[in-house]
C-alpha cells in the first residue's frame, strides 16, 4: 500500500479530445517562438559573444554597485555590466569585446584590476575572443542537432518510424519554445543554456518513452480497441509516474531557481520552463495524439517483439 498517492489508479481522462487544440495551440506557439528568435534574437553570454568576466568579493563587507560602476565607467572599456549575485559581498562583472584582439582584452582586465585595487579579491576571470565564442557556438548548435537525430535513430530502432518522427516532432517543439522564453525573457544564453537544452531534450524524451512502451503493450493486447481509446489507456496508467517525477523534478528547480544565486539562474529559469511547462505537456498532448495521425501499425514486427521495458509500469 503507497502511503502517498497524488493520482488515483484508475483515471479515465480523456487526454485524445484536446489533440484538436493542443495542435493548433502547440502551432501557433512555436511559430510565436521562431518570430521572436528572427526579430527579437537571444541575449548571447561572454561565451557566444566574446568579452571579459570577472566575479569579484568585496573584501570590506557588502559591495557598493554604484561605486564600482562609477569607477569602471570611466575607463573606456565600452558596456560594462555589474550585476550582484550570492552573497551581498559577490559581484559579477561583464564587459563587451574589447576591439584589438586577444592582447586588448587582457588590457582591459589589467585595467579593471588596476581601477579596483586591493578593495576586492578576485574570484574568477574569463576571457573569451570572438574566434572563440564562435566555434563554441558553432559546437553548440551542432552538438544540440547530433542529439535530436541520435534519438530519432534510437527510436526508430526501438520501437517504429511512426514513434521516432512523433518523438522528435516533440523534441522539436520544447525546443523551439524554450528558445522562444529565452528570447523574450532575454536571459543570458552561453553555454549552461546548451546543457539545459539538452537535459529538456533527455527529460522530454524519457517521459515519451515511457508512454510509448505502453502504448506498444496496448497495441499487441488489444487489436480492435480504437486508437483513440487505446492511447488514452496508455498515458492514463502512466499518469502517475509522470506526475510524480514531474513534481519532484519542480521542487527540485524551484529550490535552485530560489537559493542557486545568479550564476545558475539562466540555467534553471529555462529548465524550469522547458522540463515543468512544456516536456510533460509535450509527452501527453503532442507526443502521443500524434501517432493517430501517423497510422501506426498493429502486426508488425516491432510490435510483435516482446515488451523490453515493463519496469517502466508506475
Amino acid at each position: 500500500m503507497r502511503l502517498l498517492r497524488i493520482v488515483p489508479d484508475d483515471t479515465k481522462f480523456d487526454f485524445m479530445r484536446f489533440r484538436r487544440i493542443s495542435f493548433p495551440l502547440s502551432a501557433l506557439l512555436s511559430i510565436l517562438a521562431i518570430s521572436l528568435y528572427f526579430f527579437h534574437g537571444l541575449n548571447f553570454g561572454i561565451d557566444f559573444r566574446g568579452g571579459m568576466l570577472i566575479e569579484v568579493q568585496s573584501k570590506s563587507g557588502a559591495a557598493d554597485l554604484a561605486k564600482m560602476r562609477a569607477t569602471l565607467s570611466t575607463l573606456g572599456l565600452g558596456e560594462v555590466q555589474l550585476q550582484q549575485f550570492g552573497a551581498p559581498n559577490d559581484v559579477l562583472i561583464r564587459i563587451a569585446e574589447q576591439p584589438g584582439g586577444e592582447l586588448a582584452q587582457q588590457q582591459a582586465v589589467a585595467k579593471v584590476r588596476g581601477a579596483l585595487g586591493t578593495e576586492v579579491e578576485y574570484r574568477r576571470v574569463e576571457v573569451v575572443g570572438p574566434r572563440v565564442s564562435g566555434e563554441l557556438l558553432s559546437y553548440g548548435v551542432v552538438g544540440l542537432g547530433l542529439a535530436i537525430l541520435c534519438i530519432l535513430v534510437y527510436l526508430w530502432f526501438r520501437f517504429e518510424w511512426q514513434f521516432a518522427l512523433g518523438a522528435m516532432i516533440a523534441n522539436v517543439h520544447d525546443i523551439v519554445l524554450t528558445i522562444g522564453f529565452m528570447s523574450i525573457t532575454q536571459i543570458d544564453f552561453d553555454l549552461t543554456s546548451i546543457a539545459a537544452l539538452l537535459t529538456i531534450l533527455g527529460y522530454s524524451l524519457n517521459d515519451t518513452v515511457v508512454i510509448y512502451d505502453r502504448i506498444r503493450e496496448m497495441l499487441r493486447r488489444y487489436k480492435k480497441m480504437p486508437m483513440p481509446d487505446l492511447l488514452n489507456g496508455s498515458v492514463n496508467q502512466t499518469l502517475s509516474r509522470s506526475v510524480i517525477t514531474h513534481v519532484t523534478v519542480s521542487l527540485a528547480l524551484l529550490a535552485l531557481l530560489l537559493f542557486g544565486g545568479q550564476a545558475i539562474h539562466s540555467f534553471t529559469a529555462t529548465m524550469m520552463f522547458g522540463v515543468v511547462l512544456v516536456g510533460t505537456y509535450t509527452s501527453v498532448f503532442i507526443a502521443s495524439p500524434i501517432l493517430i495521425y501517423l497510422g501506426v501499425g498493429r502486426g508488425s514486427d516491432a510490435l510483435s517483439k516482446p515488451a523490453e521495458t515493463a519496469k517502466s509500469r508506475p
